[in-house]
């Protein structure tokens, strides 16, 4: 089995809020949501948030990779904020804007026409974020 280890992010959270008025108010819900989460204290949740950090950390594919597929599925299934955490996870990890775009080129083909709202939501964080 190959060593696991974190990734090596080229931007801090805090980074790329400063880079994108859509990233910092994405972010800022999501830690305002999560803390009532965590006040629950539910020892299930807490198995999962761990199962998906680790799925996330550097193996025999580089986290880069996991998170253009995460971002592929998360286009497929329709979740705007799940979308939105992989286009900045893999923004923070160095991921080209023409990564990005290739991920989502293969989410409209295996998800269809039903992704393209998503899809247009998508690019408008990545114009955020790459300019």
């Amino acid at each position: 089995m190959n060593e696991r280890k974190e990734p090596t992010y080229v931007l801090s959270e805090k980074q790329v809020a400063e880079k994108s008025e859509l990233a910092r108010r994405f972010l800022d819900t999501r830690t305002r949501l999560n803390e009532g989460v965590d006040k629950a204290d539910n020892f299930l949740v807490k198995r999962f948030y761990n199962l998906d950090h680790n799925t996330y950390l550097e193996g025999a594919l580089p986290a880069k990779y996991k998170e253009l597929m995460g971002l592929v599925a998360s286009m497929c299934l329709r979740c705007d904020d799940c979308i939105n955490y992989h286009i900045l996870q893999s923004y923070r990890l160095g991921v080209s804007r023409g990564e990005q775009e290739e991920a989502i080129n293969v989410a409209l083909i295996v998800g269809g026409s039903i992704v393209i709202p998503h899809m247009r939501r998508a690019y408008e964080l990545l114009g955020e974020l790459y300019g």
